[in-house]
């Protein structure tokens, strides 16, 4: 990794450009984000839809192969999906790494039996519907991090302030962090703000804001951003590694997540779709070699944060009840 910094990086195609009369207008240092990762750095990688340990095996194995360093892995089904055994298979060989694990809690609306989910609106979308939902996203928390699980997945405002608070009372390990999931991310930095507050340690953010919409929100908090550089066809199918550069400079600290698009979805995962699950997750490894090596070429592969870090550092956070 070089030390150039995102700030100082070559912008895309600038050489060619200003040789044809181009020039590509000088970025303004106002709009970058003064935040960082505790320990240092201003991006960390993720891998997502990771669905079990077999396909844990397969991207540890390709990251391995492909030099791609890893700082997050997440699976998107939940935890009411895995064995005992199977996530404790995972937390075992992430830990070897220094990878921090994140599981995603369930029930959620799409999987419920809310017909509304399927309309045009959407309904609730994919929060937890009714008090027994609730419930059953504690249990899988409860669960998971007594398996040694460090980090939950949240899709829910509600389930986010009743795990933020069971983790201020002691319930679950209090270095636990939680993770807001880009099927509820905010669009604005009021709401970015809001997910802060109810006890979020990282917040997804849908994969079509723009750059200044990244400005505004490091404008009030320095939460840790988790942003898809390839999205999912279900959250918009976006490619944006040109842009990765920039990203940073906007929105540091942000975790790179590597996505796939022109993907069939495979949540929950089963037996069935294993064949689809691993191959998919070999994939994702390669698009961030793809997005290292962009920014590599640019000069912007610095300031990387300290493999096997995780903490989120001091964040901003409701008064929770006594």
């Amino acid at each position: 990794m070089t030390e150039t910094t995102a700030s100082a990086a070559r912008r895309p195609g600038e050489q060619a450009l200003a040789a044809l009369g181009l020039n590509t207008p000088a970025p303004d240092p106002s709009d970058a984000s003064p935040h960082t990762f505790p320990g240092g750095g201003r991006w960390r990688t993720e891998v997502p839809s990771v669905e079990g340990p077999e396909a844990l095996g397969v991207v540890l194995k390709e990251s391995s192969r492909l030099d791609v360093p890893i700082h997050r892995i997440s699976q998107g089904s939940g935890v009411w999906m895995l064995t005992d055994a199977e996530i404790t298979e995972m937390v075992e060989a992430t830990s070897e790494r220094d990878i921090e694990l994140c599981l995603f809690t369930g029930p959620r609306g799409t999987w419920d039996i809310g017909g509304s989910t399927r309309t045009d609106s959407r309904g609730a979308g994919l929060r937890a519907r009714g008090h027994d939902a609730v419930a059953g996203c504690v249990e899988d928390a409860v669960r998971a991090t007594e398996l040694g699980v460090k980090c939950l997945l949240v899709a829910d405002e509600g389930v986010l302030w009743t795990l933020h608070r069971a983790r201020s009372a002691g319930i679950i390990p209090a270095d636990t962090t939680l993770k807001v999931s880009a099927l509820i991310g905010p669009v604005n930095p009021t709401a970015y703000a809001v997910y802060e507050n109810l006890g979020g340690d990282s917040i997804n953010v849908p994969s079509d804001l723009t750059l200044d919409h990244l400005t505004e929100i490091r404008r009030v908090s320095a939460a840790p951003m988790d942003m898809y550089i390839e999205a999912p066809d279900d959250l918009g199918g976006y490619v944006r590694m040109y842009e990765v550069a920039e990203l940073i400079r906007r929105g540091a600290p942000l975790y790179l997540k590597f996505g796939l698009s022109k993907a069939p979805g495979i949540y929950p995962y089963g037996h069935h779709m294993r064949d689809l699950t691993l191959s998919t997750a070999k994939e994702r490894v390669r698009r961030g070699r793809l997005a290292l090596d962009l920014l590599a070429r640019h000069g912007a592969d610095g300031d990387m944060a300290p493999l096997g870090s995780r903490l989120p550092g001091a964040l901003k956070r409701f008064e929770t009840p006594a």
